[in-house]
């Protein structure tokens, strides 16, 4: 249930989600928080093979994206910047660009774990003041073709958005044996740790 405008205590105004995600976007109005929608448009692609180039962590990678983007459209008041990394080792995954991208991310993943590191920076004004990087890590079952094919069946073109090519929220639950650590961070927003922040500047969820 969302709660209305006057009941919510916002000393900045409502929080800009620098991000067109509907996933995000749903998450933090389901608590509560008030939003402006003002996605960033960046070179996602071009910043982070700089930033394999530089053998960078996939966490700092996360977290220079988020960054990038609260950046890009910062204005008054407190602007929100995510984005997810999906690192299985020393490789990256980005979001399939074609079934066959998604067959094949999902039989690399097969059996293994891989985990999400889910970046968010928030800014207030033109300047950043507070940054997290959920993590979580994630286990898949040892897949057959069959299995992924009847996944994909079923589940393409919607995870055609989701790096890894599955949706643990729906379907792709039925991938993985087991997932530690943060959910939200699953979901690409670490938000417990972003309602927390955002009581410690005063706001009020009454």
């Amino acid at each position: 249930m969302h709660r209305d405008m006057d009941k919510i205590i916002a000393p900045h105004g409502p929080l800009t989600l620098a991000s067109g995600s509907q996933i995000r976007r749903q998450l933090l109005e389901t608590a509560g928080v008030p939003l402006a929608i003002r996605p960033a448009r960046i070179d996602e692609g071009a910043i982070r093979e700089a930033l394999l180039a530089e053998q960078a962590h996939p966490r700092d990678i996360a977290d220079t994206l988020a960054e990038f983007k609260a950046r890009k459209v910062a204005g008054d008041g407190l602007t929100l910047g995510c984005d997810q990394v999906l690192a299985l080792k020393t490789a990256i995954f980005e979001k399939p660009d074609s079934k066959e991208a998604a067959r094949d991310q999902l039989h690399r993943l097969s059996g293994q774990t891989h985990h999400l590191y889910s970046g968010a920076v928030i800014y207030d004004g033109a300047e950043p003041v507070w940054r997290h990087v959920g993590v979580a890590r994630m286990t898949m079952h040892k897949l057959t073709e069959d299995e992924i094919d009847a996944y994909l069946d079923l589940a393409w073109p919607d995870v055609a958005s989701s790096v890894g090519a599955y949706q643990a929220e729906g379907l792709g639950a039925r991938l993985f044996s087991r997932i530690e650590g943060d959910w939200f961070s699953v979901l690409g927003l670490p938000l417990l740790e972003i309602c927390s922040y955002l009581r410690l500047q005063g706001w009020r969820f009454t």
